[in-house]
């Protein structure tokens, strides 16, 4: 049986599926990525992944698709990763040379949105936009059916600015998006608050040194009401929204798919103060045949959205 490999490669974890010229899933494999162990350690994590798959099923495999976080560039070479220790490194090179296929490597929100848009199975849908909001935000694009990369690295909605006097982003310039709306954001805006004397449900969670803000205690604190909690998911919609009224001035598109951690947990809640926050910041009328959607497949879109992209790109 000919198969195509689907591959996810996270800083926490590595997900692999083989899928059949069907699109139907012939079996899937995941490891720890064990990011902070080297490079060669994690590469060794990629090949288990892979071999374990190939010794399971009896598949000839006829190419591979990729997403991996940070910067890759038109020849499948990685040339920044935040979480993975992957720099300047030829990961498409590499795969294409062990397992004798041709192999598209790509960053992994492109990717992931990719795969959330082949999910739409709509060819009337040609223009997409996807925002992905966790610990930091990702974005990606579909212009006339596909995937708009610019030199390579397009999509990056996350470093928008949406305040340009205001506060720092990890990237080190100010007033990005990823600065107001990401898990991060809101953990530093949470804990601002709790140095300032303010009660909260959410103390508890953060006393511990080194503790990080899960989306489903953010949305616990939401549904009890707590005040500083639903200040953070109010402060998060309003700085999605002005940032997504841009994105509809400067694209138009028919779609808009949210996702990520902070979507998952808190989608409902936020996607009515998105849109109503959209509203103030596009042009009149613009808003009006744009429809906005949850993502729908998960860890999934990923290794999907590698496999779909490998038989375009390859």
């Amino acid at each position: 049986m000919k198969a195509i490999l689907g591959l996810d490669i996270g800083g926490t974890k590595i997900l692999g599926v083989l899928y059949d010229e069907a699109g139907e899933v012939i079996g899937r494999e995941k490891k720890k990525t064990k990011a902070n162990e080297g490079l060669e350690i994690v590469m060794g994590q990629v090949f288990k992944v892979i071999d374990n798959l190939l010794e399971n099923y009896e598949v000839q495999l006829q190419r591979i698709g990729v997403g991996v976080p940070g910067i890759i560039n038109e020849y499948g070479v990685v040339t920044f990763s935040p979480n993975i220790p992957f720099r300047d490194f030829k990961l498409s090179e590499l795969l294409s040379d062990k397992y004798q296929v041709p192999t598209y490597i790509g960053n992994d929100v492109n990717v992931a949105m990719f795969g959330e848009y082949k999910h739409l199975k709509d060819d009337q849908i040609k223009n997409v936009l996807g925002v992905f909001v966790g610990t930091g935000i990702g974005g990606a694009s579909i212009i006339d059916g596909k995937l708009y990369v610019g030199q390579g690295s397009a999509g990056e909605f996350g470093h928008m600015v949406v305040n340009a006097d205001g506060a720092y982003c990890g990237c080190g310039a100010q007033g990005c998006l990823e600065a107001y709306a990401s898990k991060t954001a809101l953990q530093k805006y949470i804990l601002k608050q709790i140095g300032k004397g303010r009660k909260t449900v959410l103390e508890e969670v953060l006393s511990e040194t080194g503790a990080i803000l899960k989306s489903s205690d953010l949305r616990k604190a939401y549904d009890q009401m707590d005040v500083v909690g639903v200040e953070a998911v109010d402060r998060c919609a309003r700085y999605l929204g002005i940032a997504i009224g841009t994105l509809v001035n400067l694209y138009h598109p028919q779609v808009i798919i949210l996702g990520g951690g902070l979507i998952e947990a808190l989608g409902e809640v936020l996607l009515g103060k998105i849109i109503d926050e959209s509203k103030q910041h596009a042009m009149p009328g613009l808003m009006s045949d744009v429809t906005f959607r949850i993502s729908e497949m998960g860890d999934d879109a990923g290794v999907f959205g590698a496999y779909e992209l490998s038989k375009v790109m390859l």
